[in-house]
């Protein structure tokens, strides 16, 4: 007996979402919840991997039972699948077990031929619905089993419409459109040689397949890679009766959700066309009515669809994307799903759903993703320097996904790609988008459509990966031959700049400086319950205190990495530098150090008033000192035009710039390092350069004390970089140690003295029990030590051969992205282990990008790690993925590397506690 490839609808549940997918799982539970859904049957994954893994064979015994449950669907229906009177018609649909909107491929009227065309025509009595049935059909069909493009039907369509001097596809009468339908099928008799398939099993068979195939078409790959979905787990296939919502003007379809996906507000929000078919709303064919504009309509119908959709939230405890059809006046509905929604909204609804008593503070945790609050955190137009700039909205669309962006105009899907990949910034405009698009929105800063409404392909998949966008934007008109935009009076062109507000529609035809965002109400609701569920504590990197303080508003307890080399960097520092690098006698070194220390006293003090008493882990100076200096191909060059141009002017006025560029071509010359990155830095920078280390410490409790006896807290923490050898610590701690007690000496001064190191060398990993005997805390620098670990460097790497690594799945993930567990994740493991046995509560963090990367956060929580430390934009997620990481793993205190310490007392619902 052959395996069961195939549900009918009455024998699956919502519990089968892995084996019937998404989609099937929840149209089995309509069925049995009693709704108007039409009959159906699901193939499964299982079928589909079975498909893949024959090689592109179906399965044995597949199409007997899809013939058997066809059966089953024409008794529901009474009418019969082929059958030249009254035919069954039937949609076959994707549906995978994770939604992936617009990524896969629909059919819809399958089973039209010669013979059943004419029994739709008599069954209904109307001939024009039939025919543009039939063009639908053969235009998808074609389309995504026989791979001619919808573009080439829509320029015959096209043509038709402006031989008739009509607009709207609703305009073609049914002569008419009958002849637009044998050009369809002329356009694929030349295109295949072969013809259009009759038969409608054969047709149903050639669908199925094809929705196996789109499984691994570009698009779904590209979604699947950015949400993280296997690639392994297949779609399920719907077949389902097709109800018509182009009968006529009692007759309609639409898309709705029951509550608002892009802010969250707790009404009924879609949208719905009459007299068309659910393409047409998704595609933005023509625009839409709001969903509210149907109790006009029918008060029946709208009061009916609203009591489906709230039971289905309730049901289903979240918030629900459905689509319907009205069908004669009878209201149908064709699926559901839990709906996508920005961040904003996301965050909202969980707030709001735990105060309705619909889930609890976990399951509202739990059902935010990390992402999400990216979303939040987009940056919007700064009305200031609007209003200083005089600056009035171009034009108006429809405000489809929240967020301001900006960039240079780009009209195809594959320059947006281009550009974005080359770090431009680019706002893809388009007629309207489809799948085949994606992978230039993805790339894009923000997203313009001519057509298209909330519901639109470019609105769902811009929300989804929250991208600002602005979609039925109809006062633009675009022609992409000649690459140009006309917006009112303007003409704009491939490269020009534009800003979009996907927050209220409005675009603008100049570049608008944005300003970061605001985020309160329900997002301090739910960052507040983060934490009080998560265990791990959230740092910040930041080395200023304009950071510090964004971080802190974020939730930020404490700075886990301040990187004393950024505040070098700044203009009125760097000659400082230079001079304490150029100098050639020891007392210039101390006069240029001297200097350095005054500004870095500066920085820190602004530093510790901003944190309060927070913990401030201040990393010692780490990279090579040529960095300092200008580069040597650089300066060889200066030198010898300078040479070329004074012997020219005979030594007249370029011999003090001459000698000036030959002293720091000699300086960098004599730095110059094979491979810098392992050469004379960190630790080794400041054994063989001890003026520098000194001259930090003492900026540091310098600074420290003179808060300290203004009564301000300070908490410093100083952190010695690329340790590889125990010895190498206690040196430099006993020079710290040495200027810190001297400083709080002079000030009659009270300050903790702490000092660790960073874990990114793997030798200190591997003794870390060594190096725990010297070292109050271990921070680990996942950066290097990646780097260390797999032997290459990040920069080359990551251009050169990673993507390929992951894309040919060499490797599962980037390790500069997410931590590699099974070999840096196994260095980090060995050394809190070995550290925490030689010193137990020895304090471990993170301060490498990894930091506020969830998956690297979830393993740092497993790992037993006190902190981690991140970005400050990347604050609130990391708060969220710690929080997280509790709730699927919670740690248990016997099982701790270290005792784990009490909470500290929260001071409000959305304020972190402090570390």
């Amino acid at each position: 007996m052959s395996k069961k490839w195939v549900y009918l609808f009455e024998e699956g549940n919502a519990s089968m979402k892995m084996l019937l997918g998404g989609k099937g799982a929840n149209l089995a539970e309509m069925h049995h919840m009693g709704l108007p859904v039409p009959a159906g049957f699901t193939i499964t994954t299982e079928a589909c991997n079975e498909y893949n893994r024959l090689g592109g064979k179906m399965p044995a015994g597949l199409m007997d039972q899809v013939r058997e449950a066809m059966k089953s669907v024409e008794g529901i229906m009474g009418r019969d699948f082929g059958a030249t009177v009254d035919p069954l018609l039937v949609s076959v649909r994707s549906g995978a077990a994770f939604s992936m909107p617009g990524m896969m491929d629909t059919i819809l009227n399958l089973g039209l031929n010669r013979q059943t065309l004419l029994g739709l025509a008599d069954a209904t009595n109307n001939p024009r619905f039939a025919y543009d049935a039939n063009r639908r059909f053969i235009m998808m069909f074609s389309d995504v089993v026989l791979g001619i493009s919808k573009g080439r039907f829509e320029k015959v369509l096209g043509e038709h419409k402006k031989r008739l001097g009509v607009k709207l596809d609703t305009q073609v009468g049914s002569a008419a459109m009958q002849e637009v339908c044998n050009d369809y099928l002329a356009l694929v008799l030349k295109e295949t040689g072969a013809g259009f398939p009759g038969d409608p099993w054969k047709q149903l068979e050639m669908a199925i397949e094809a929705v196996f195939k789109s499984w691994n078409n570009e698009r779904a790959i590209i979604y699947r890679k950015r949400e993280k979905i296997s690639d392994d787990l297949g779609t399920a296939v719907n077949v389902q009766a097709m109800v018509y919502g182009n009968l006529g003007n009692d007759s309609g379809t639409g898309v709705a959700f029951t509550r608002d996906p892009a802010t969250g507000e707790h009404k009924l929000y879609g949208e719905y066309l009459m007299n068309a078919q659910g393409e047409d709303v998704v595609a933005g064919v023509r625009t839409p009515h709001p969903i509210a504009d149907l109790r006009a309509q029918s008060a029946r119908l709208y009061e009916e669809f609203d009591d489906i959709g709230k039971g289905l939230e309730k049901h289903f405890r979240d918030m629900m994307d459905l689509e319907f059809t009205i069908e004669r006046g009878k209201l149908w509905i064709l699926q559901c799903r839990v709906g996508k929604r920005t961040g904003a909204a996301a965050v909202r609804m969980a707030v709001e759903m735990v105060d309705e008593g619909l889930i609890n503070k976990a399951e509202a945790v739990a059902r935010v993703k990390p992402s999400q609050l990216d979303q939040l955190l987009h940056p919007r137009l700064d009305p200031k320097a609007m209003n200083d700039m005089g600056i009035r909205p171009l034009v108006t669309g429809i405000a489809a996904s929240p967020g301001a962006a900006v960039g240079k105009i780009a009209f195809t899907a594959d320059e947006a790609e281009k550009l974005g990949k080359a770090g431009i910034p680019v706002i893809l405009v388009r007629e309207e988008t489809s799948p085949d698009d994606v992978h230039g929105m993805l790339e894009a800063k923000g997203i313009l459509t001519a057509r298209g409404g909330k519901t639109s392909h470019a609105a769902v998949v811009a929300r989804g990966f929250g991208i600002p966008c602005v979609s039925g934007c109809e006062s633009i008109h675009i022609d992409e031959e000649t690459g140009e935009m006309l917006a009112r009076d303007r003409t704009f062109h491939a490269g020009d700049w534009i800003t979009v507000d996907g927050s209220d529609g409005r675009v603008y035809g100049e570049q608008i400086p944005l300003i970061p965002p605001e985020v309160t109400g329900s997002f301090g609701v739910l960052m507040g319950w983060c934490d009080e569920i998560r265990e791990l504590d959230v740092r910040t990197n930041a080395d200023n205190a304009r950071d510090a303080k964004q971080a802190i508003e974020f939730g930020a307890q404490g700075i886990g990495l301040c990187r004393t080399e950024h505040m070098f960097f700044e203009t009125d520092r760097l000659p400082i530098v230079r001079e304490m690098i150029l100098a050639d006698r020891e007392d210039k070194r101390q006069a240029a150090l001297h200097k350095l220390e005054s500004v870095q006293q500066d920085d820190f003090e602004a530093l510790f008033e901003v944190l309060e008493g927070r913990p401030v882990t201040i990393r010692l100076l780490d990279p090579p000192l040529h960095e300092f200096l200008p580069s040597y191909p650089e300066l060889l060059q200066q030198v010898t035009e300078l040479k070329l141009a004074n012997n020219v002017l005979q030594g007249r006025a370029l011999g003090n710039v001459l000698a000036e560029r030959e002293t720091m071509l000699h300086a960098v010359e004599s730095m110059r390092e094979s491979n810098p990155m392992l050469g004379l830095r960190g630790v080794r920078l400041s054994l063989i350069l001890p003026g520098i280390v000194e001259m930090q410490t003492r900026a540091i409790f310098q600074a420290a004390c003179k808060l300290a006896r203004r009564g301000v807290p300070v908490n410093p923490e100083v952190m010695v970089p690329l340790v590889g050898h125990v010895n190498e610590l206690k040196l430099v701690r006993e020079r710290v140690e040495k200027i810190a007690r001297e400083s709080l000496a002079e000030h009659a001064c009270q300050v903790p003295i702490r000092i660790g190191t960073m874990i990114e060398v793997p030798r200190a990993a591997l003794t870390a029990a060594e190096v725990a005997t010297e070292a109050d805390f271990f921070s680990f620098g996942t950066n290097d030590l990646t780097q260390m670990t797999f032997g290459v460097s990040r920069d080359d790497a990551e251009g050169a051969f990673l993507q390929q690594y992951v894309e040919r799945k060499i490797l599962p993930a980037n390790p500069f992205e997410t931590v590699d567990v099974a070999s840096v994740g196994r260095l980090m493991r060995f050394a809190v282990t070995e550290g925490r046995e030689v010193k137990p509560g020895l304090k471990c963090g993170i301060c490498g990008e990894h930091g506020g990367e969830p998956a690297s956060i979830e393993f740092c929580h497993a790992l037993g790690l006190d902190y981690v430390s991140c970005s400050p934009f990347r604050v609130p997620v990391a708060r969220l993925a710690a929080a997280q990481a509790t709730l699927s793993n919670p740690r248990k205190k016997a099982a701790a590397p270290a005792a784990a310490k009490p909470a500290p007392k929260k001071k409000s619902p959305g304020r972190a506690k402090k570390a």
